[in-house]
């Protein structure tokens, strides 16, 4: 049994502090989806712009650049442990830039997933590009695969295509960066918008679902869950960041705050419009994860 760094009141939010590479193999649990923002290797002594001023860009040294051969052998390796974590119909979402995401692809094809999309996340506020060299940088992408080849994803179509405005939605997302409100227990260096994983956590999950982020960091995607009615466990090796996600999970236990985020998030608005279902868990659903050990005995 392990033991979880946190586990809010009503068990949908489970946090362990470690290795995920150590962890994953000590657990045997398949889950409906995973999404992963793993290292991009950028951190290389790059300069942008934050809140106005020039900073640094290095996140730390998980973030360190390696050469492309110890880049794919990592990715192998993570890749291959959350395929044996995976439903059979379940999918998985893989964030990057142009560092990392061209390895991503060709393991997920190496290791028999099956590319869904290459969705663009087009930054509606991206920061300025400081040197006037280039072309500013306003995009990162997410693939989306499913476990097997031949085996059917889960995908709600008629709700994306509602948010969309009528349309089918198209790969590219114009979504803007983490807003203020977001940041209030502190932020990631790296951390994703509410908005961008209630978006794909509607598109290719079910209520009451299981979702696995094995490079947690400040556990973006275990608020989205819970804000949806969804379940999540949640891997971080720094113990700075677990704390971060504690606080930020805790933060919405207080109904009022619970209700503002939900209000915040466009996407989690118009689908109570339409699909109320969707926050619905079935009876089912199981609400522990079994190989966590159980404080309540």
């Amino acid at each position: 049994m392990l033991k979880a760094y946190y586990k809010s009141p009503d068990h949908a939010f489970n946090l362990l502090h470690g290795d995920t590479f150590e962890l994953l193999p000590q657990f045997n649990y398949k889950f409906d989806m995973i999404f992963a923002d793993p290292p991009y290797f950028l951190s290389s002594g790059g300069i942008s712009v934050q809140s106005g001023k020039v900073v640094c860009v290095d996140k730390g040294e998980w973030d360190k650049s390696m050469s492309q051969d110890e880049i794919n052998a990592f990715n192998i390796k993570w890749l291959s442990l959350c395929r044996e974590k995976l439903k059979d119909n379940g999918t998985i979402w893989i964030s990057g830039t142009y560092h990392n995401i061209f390895s991503v692809a060709n393991c997920l094809t190496q290791l028999g997933y099956k590319i869904l999309n290459v969705i663009t996340w087009a930054k509606t506020n991206p920061p300025p590009n400081i040197s006037c060299r280039y072309f500013t940088y306003s995009t990162e992408f997410i693939i989306w695969a499913r476990k097997k080849e031949k085996v059917a994803h889960y995908y709600n179509y008629d709700l994306m295509k509602h948010i969309n405005g009528g349309t089918q939605m198209t790969d590219v997302w114009r979504l803007p960066a983490i807003a203020p409100w977001e940041k209030k227990c502190t932020k990631h260096p790296t951390q994703k918008p509410l908005g961008l994983l209630a978006r794909i956590i509607l598109a290719s999950t079910e209520a009451g679902a299981w979702i696995l982020d094995p490079f947690a960091g400040s556990s973006t995607t275990g608020i989205a869950a819970n804000l949806l009615g969804r379940r999540f466990l949640g891997i971080e090796r720094e113990e700075e960041f677990a704390a971060i996600s504690k606080a930020r999970r805790e933060e919405i236990e207080d109904a009022k705050t619970y209700a503002t985020y939900r209000r915040k998030i466009p996407d989690i608005m118009k689908t109570e419009d339409t699909q109320t279902e969707c926050f619905m868990c079935r009876e089912d659903i199981e609400v522990r994860l079994p190989f966590l050990e159980d404080d309540d005995i």
